[in-house]
């Protein structure tokens, strides 16, 4: 297999990768420009080319011939602060990127599948996750509405030209390899304090109340970087039917504060939790993604719990402290408060 990863050096990219290369694959192309990932997400292997740059640009696209058998598209501008505080960067960076790459890859004959990384956000601030086409326009970020677009598009190139397109639907994905502070400065504290996961691990390790906003009750449907990982190969196989969306989601709901706690305990900190106003851009109280269609058509189905998912991610974070705190570092010139 040839694959092309669009992404492919951030933190689910860099998964994906050594999964495709573990399975085989002959050759891997990964661009990234590098804006929100590093160079050593990647591993050293012949079979693996790395080519810096974004894939809006014109002499990027250009040198991607008709070779691959599977495009996994998975770059973005990450994610919902960062978009609300530069909504251009979003523009360029999670949306243009988008419809330029489905625009070059649409004349090409020998791709099987295109997977396309939407997101749980396509069902508004309290969404059930299911698997219906219909979409709120009542969202929190440009993010969010890059990624509802992201799907029109798909949909839009699947049908007039037979792109063979898959849409996974992501809901909050953590693991080991996410690093934070990856890539470059975007102008809010969010390039270091991306998600939600990777942010309790580090502070907890570190001694320090985990900050939780509201009263903590709010719910998200976290899942294993593993788990996602085999639902993009998945979403790739011949039991996903094109143009369809399919949620990469565990299907279990968990509070903030829930979360707060037990990854207290799991890094044996006793510091508790930092009390924060609610974020007034954020109106998403409940969010989980039904399993019920990637079970039945693609076999697919979250097998690591959370309490399992985050010792492993404490575990990683901690054998890894050094290479993130170099990162957080990069970016502290530009932090009034951390």
């Amino acid at each position: 297999m040839l694959a092309l990863v669009v992404g492919g050096a951030g933190f689910v990219g860099g998964n994906l990768v050594r999964r495709l290369l573990d399975d085989g694959a002959e050759r891997i192309l990964v661009v990234d420009n590098l804006l929100s990932s590093e160079r050593d997400n990647l591993p050293d292997d012949p079979r693996l080319e790395l080519r810096v740059g974004s894939i809006a640009d014109d002499g990027v696209l250009a040198g991607l011939d008709d070779e691959f058998d599977v495009c996994f598209h998975l770059a973005t501008y990450h994610g919902n602060q960062s978009s609300i505080a530069n909504p251009l960067a979003d523009h360029e960076n999670n949306l243009l990127t988008t419809l330029k790459l489905f625009e070059r890859l649409r004349s090409f004959e020998r791709l099987r599948r295109v997977v396309y990384s939407a997101a749980g956000c396509t069902y508004g601030a309290n969404g059930d996750g299911s698997e219906a086409d219909e979409v709120t326009l009542h969202l929190d970020s440009p993010y969010q509405i890059s990624k509802v677009a992201g799907e029109m598009y798909a949909l839009y190139f699947r049908h007039a030209y037979g792109l063979p397109v898959v849409r996974a639907r992501f809901q909050n994905v953590y693991g080991p390899g996410e690093v934070l502070g990856a890539g470059r400065w975007r102008g809010t504290p969010a390039t270091i304090w991306r998600n939600v996961v990777p942010t309790f691990v580090y502070r907890a390790l570190h001694g320090q109340p985990l900050p939780v906003n509201g009263d903590g009750s709010a719910t998200r449907d976290f899942v294993f970087v593993a788990d996602v990982v085999e639902g993009l190969v998945r979403c790739a196989g011949p039991r996903a039917v094109d143009g369809e969306a399919y949620n990469l989601a565990s299907g279990v709901e968990t509070t903030i504060v829930e979360l707060a706690e037990t990854a207290n305990e799991l890094a044996g900190s006793d510091a508790g939790v930092d009390w924060l106003p609610q974020r007034e851009w954020d109106r998403s109280l409940h969010r989980v993604g039904s399993t019920a269609k990637s079970r039945t058509e693609l076999g697919f189905e979250a097998r690591v719990p959370l309490r399992e998912g985050l010792a492993a991610t404490i575990d990683w974070t901690r054998a890894n402290l050094a290479r993130i705190e170099r990162c957080v570092e990069r970016h502290r010139v530009h932090l009034v408060v951390v």
